[in-house]
C-alpha cells in the first residue's frame, strides 16, 4: 500500500467512526459511558506473519549499533575522566617530590655545615675534654667526627678516652664493627 492509500483509509475510518458515534449518543441520549471492566484491550497490531518474539530480535538487531556506540561513548568519557584524574594525581605528587627534594637539599646543606661546624670545634677542644664529649656520644657520630679530624688530633682524643670504648671508636672508624667475630681455631 502506498502512503496516500494509508491516509485515506484512516481519515476514512476516522469519520466513520465519529459519525456512528454521533448516532450512538442521539440515540441514548445521555448515557453513561461503559464501565471500565467492559472496555475490551485493543489487540496489538502485528504484521502478518511475524511474532512478538521475532519483532523484539528484530528491533534489538537493529539498535544493537547504536547501543554498542553508546556504551563506547559511555566508556570513553569514563575513560577521560579517569585520566584527567590521574594526571592531576601526578602532577600534585610531582609538586610534593620537588618540595621534599628541596627540603632534603637544605637539611644537607645544613647538617654539611654543622658538621664542618662541630669538626672544627672538636679540633679547638683539649684532647681530654673532648674525650668526655666524644665518650658520651652515640658511637656512630663520634666516629664520623673522629674520622673527620686531622690525624693528631683524633689520636690525641681518643688517648684520653677509655680503652674500649677508644677501641670501638677505632674499629667503627676502620669499618670492622659489622663483621662478625673471628672464631679462634682450635688446633
Amino acid at each position: 500500500m502506498n502512503r496516500t492509500t494509508i491516509i485515506a483509509v484512516a481519515i476514512a475510518a476516522l469519520l466513520t467512526g465519529t459519525a456512528l458515534a454521533e448516532e450512538a449518543g442521539s440515540e441514548a441520549g445521555s448515557a453513561m459511558p461503559p464501565p471500565l471492566e467492559a472496555v475490551a484491550e485493543p489487540e496489538p497490531l502485528q504484521m502478518p506473519g511475524t511474532t512478538p518474539e521475532a519483532n523484539a530480535a528484530q528491533y534489538c538487531s537493529n539498535i544493537g549499533n547504536a547501543a554498542a556506540d553508546a556504551r563506547f561513548a559511555l566508556q570513553a568519557k569514563a575513560i577521560e575522566a579517569m585520566r584527567a584524574q590521574l594526571e592531576e594525581q601526578v602532577a600534585a605528587l610531582e609538586a610534593k617530590r620537588a618540595e621534599y627534594e628541596a627540603w632534603l637539599k637544605r637539611r644537607e646543606e645544613f647538617a654539611a655545615q654543622a658538621e664542618e661546624s662541630v669538626v672544627a670545634i672538636y679540633s679547638q677542644m683539649r684532647p681530654d675534654a673532648a674525650a668526655l664529649q666524644v665518650a658520651v656520644m652515640e658511637p656512630g657520630s663520634a666516629a664520623a667526627i673522629l674520622a673527620k679530624l686531622n690525624p693528631r688530633t683524633a689520636s690525641a682524643i681518643l688517648n684520653e678516652m677509655d680503652p674500649a670504648a677508644a677501641a670501638q671508636l677505632t674499629a667503627t672508624i676502620a669499618g670492622l664493627a659489622n663483621r662478625p667475630p673471628v672464631k679462634e681455631q682450635q688446633g
